[in-house]
């Protein structure tokens, strides 16, 4: 269909762009890497950010049942009491048990361990408890108290995955100048190519938006072609590694593959190329034609 599109040009004759649709299939197959590994980060990003880094885990040194119950009381009374603070919930003995059992195994269960007593608590969106003020006075209940503020050592993790997420964006922004760069040198490359025959059309008083769109249309089909195959090969790659990431479940590694929503932005990526192709092509010769005598 896109061969047999009537064109004033012989750009079928025109080996100066036939490599185009690979160039942009390569890029194209780039930016949307690029492009995945952004939104895989930013969910993990997110989900550290709303979900653990809003919680607190206080941790009760075990003794005698009796005590550990009633200092656990008076400390939930005191957690739940303190601003910022949503709730204050005890784990149960058989969720520290699978908390402990990657270390320890089946041993985690034995009920002669000394584990301690773990209490989470959740904080309300942007509270910023001091954990230090908060575990002495927690230690006037229960001595030896302990608080592990997953923001404060979750907060680096965050800044990190935020960088390597600009990072991403950054060159999938570099990958679209290079395209623009590529289809400017293929665009004025093919002017050159047929400039008597542009000459001519020019004379015969062929407005400028007319020879223009000659070159848009054969930029528009070389990005299509370019871009599907491009697309096509990223959606293979990333479904390839989703399949094979599809049971890991270590913890704070985010999940590898991608969900609909996440598809349907990497599907802006070759959409992107044939319009910045189209336009491109357009604005550089229209400049070459305003300064043709």
């Amino acid at each position: 269909m896109w061969g047999r599109t009537r064109t004033d040009l012989p750009f079928d004759q025109d080996q100066s762009t036939r490599f185009l649709p690979w160039i942009v299939a390569l890029m194209v197959l780039l930016a949307a890497l690029a492009a995945a590994a952004a939104l895989i980060v930013q969910r993990a990003a997110d989900t550290w950010d709303n979900g653990l880094s809003g919680r607190m885990t206080v941790q009760i040194p075990a003794e005698d049942s009796d005590v550990a119950a009633a200092q656990s009381a008076a400390i939930l009374t005191m957690l739940r009491a303190t601003p910022g603070v949503i709730s204050a919930e005890p784990l149960a003995a058989a969720a520290v048990a699978a908390l402990l059992e990657p270390w320890l195994g089946d041993a985690a269960g034995d009920t002669d361990l000394p584990v301690p007593l773990l209490i989470d608590v959740e904080l309300t969106p942007g509270a910023r408890l001091d954990s230090t003020t908060l575990a002495t006075r927690l230690s006037e209940v229960a001595s030896g108290v302990a608080i592990d503020d997953h923001r404060v050592w979750l907060s680096g993790l965050i800044d990190l995955a935020r960088i390597v997420e600009l990072a991403a964006l950054l060159v999938v922004v570099l990958i679209g100048f290079s395209a623009v760069a590529t289809v400017i040198f293929a665009t004025r490359s093919g002017f050159a190519v047929h400039y008597d025959i542009i000459e001519l059309l020019h004379f015969m008083g062929a407005r400028d938006s007319y020879v223009a769109a000659q070159f848009q249309g054969q930029a528009m089909r070389q990005g299509l072609r370019g871009g599907l195959l491009g697309a096509i090969t990223a959606a293979a790659l990333l479904a390839l590694i989703g399949f094979f990431a599809r049971d890991i479940q270590a913890a704070f590694i985010p999940p590898l593959n991608l969900d609909p929503r996440q598809w349907g932005i990497l599907a802006i990526v070759p959409i992107s190329a044939v319009v910045i192709a189209m336009g491109t092509a357009r604005l550089t010769v229209l400049r070459a034609l305003a300064r043709m005598p």
